[in-house]
């Protein structure tokens, strides 16, 4: 019979609600994997905690985006950083796990590189090396040794930039599908008059701060133009009560549901949508729901990303799909003006509608990572490059 080997040790960092999901589900998989012979370590948020993870601290003091408001909470992050690096190195782990926000993660794992190069580092979300900033693929080689991808394009681009190996490992999405996906009696109030409209505006309040009352100005414009539709509002608890004050002066009021389960259900009745660009375009898509995109962001960000970016679209979905389907509307172009008349198209039986539900009915084979989940794979590649180490 095999020894069991020694209790190992895995440090995780996730800042973000989706990396804390992401985290939580590798976890689950790595306990399933090592048994009672693992330890857990690092920041997170509730979900990673209900695994046994106990945080630094709460994953909200890093809520921000946006480069100014980077910059005004710029010494109370470096500060988080540096306690973060010191944790890393005094519990010196079989493995460092950074889960995206690498603005803040990477930070971390170069000063943990320089100070210890025996701890193996895995990065599960990759930096968008492929939109902008390409440099960054081959620094990471430096403080990286696997990236986990979930595009699948992603392995591709890290080679032809020379960075770290990256192997594609399936948006976590892909393991949610039943919870997005309607059955007979939510398709039938999906198909039903009036529609229901999602609208999105982000999970940040510096995007909701951007985003609310335009999305809201597009809706009066909408319904004044005799558009009739059943308007629903998903946000977090953290969330509620910023989002309930941002609409009291909306000319439609929003049905405000709250928590991941309310949202998903929303999803599942879902017509059409309004959404912020990012993760929940694939999200979106994934459930089947066609929508017009918008992002707007403060001026100095935008004068920095007008110059930055690489890619065609910022639009994840659009860039999995390989076709720009989803119409996107940025900065200047993001007015109620623009947005209620396209928004309106696709509340209808439209081509732009139907040219997005084809497009859409594709990304199962396009994500696909064969019968094994993104986490079973993701657990594997850790595992793997734990018991490999540093050479």
């Amino acid at each position: 019979m095999q020894a069991r080997d020694p209790k190992r040790k895995i440090f995780l960092i996730a800042t973000e609600e989706s990396g804390d999901r992401l985290g939580s589900a590798l976890m689950k998989v790595l306990r399933q994997r090592l048994g009672d012979g693992v330890q857990f370590v690092g920041v997170g948020g509730r979900t990673m905690a209900r695994e046994g993870l106990e945080t630094l601290f709460p994953i909200e003091e890093l809520s921000i985006v946006g480069f100014a408001a980077v910059v005004q909470q710029l010494p109370k992050i470096l500060r988080l950083i540096r306690r973060t690096a010191d944790a890393v190195l005094q519990a010196a782990p079989d493995a460092l796990v950074i889960i995206d926000s690498p603005d803040f993660t990477h930070r971390v794992a170069r000063r943990v590189r320089a100070n210890n190069p025996a701890i193996p580092i895995v990065d599960y979300v990759s930096p968008s090396v492929w939109a902008w900033r390409p440099g960054r693929a081959r620094a990471m080689l430096a403080y990286v040794d696997h990236v986990l991808g979930l595009l699948p394009f992603e392995p591709e681009a890290y080679r032809k930039l020379g960075g770290p190996p990256c192997s594609y490992v399936g948006h976590p999405l892909v393991e949610q599908l039943p919870s997005l996906r309607p059955n007979a009696g939510e398709q039938t109030r999906r198909d039903a008059e009036p529609p229901v409209l999602l609208v999105l505006p982000g999970s940040r309040r510096s995007e909701i701060r951007h985003h609310l009352e335009m999305f809201g100005a597009t809706l009066g414009r909408l319904q004044a133009d005799g558009r009739a539709f059943e308007l629903i509002l998903p946000t977090m608890p953290h969330l509620e009560a910023t989002i309930r004050a941002g609409v009291a002066n909306w000319p439609v009021k929003p049905q405000i549901v709250v928590g991941e389960i309310e949202k998903r259900a929303a999803f599942r009745i879902a017509h059409a949508a309004l959404a912020k660009s990012g993760t929940v375009t694939l999200e979106l898509a994934l459930a089947g729901i066609p929508m017009v995109t918008a992002y707007r962001v403060g001026a100095i960000e935008a004068f920095i990303l007008r110059r930055a970016v690489k890619v065609s679209s910022v639009i994840l979905a659009n860039l999995v799909i390989g076709r720009e389907v989803i119409p996107e509307f940025l900065q200047e172009d993001c007015s109620p003006e623009k947005l209620a008349p396209v928004l309106s198209e696709v509340l209808t039986d439209s081509p732009r509608r139907r040219q997005q539900v084809e497009a859409f009915a594709q990304l199962d084979q396009i994500l696909s990572t064969g019968n094994r989940s993104p986490s079973v794979l993701a657990a594997d590649i850790v595992l793997a490059t734990m018991r490999k180490g540093r050479r």
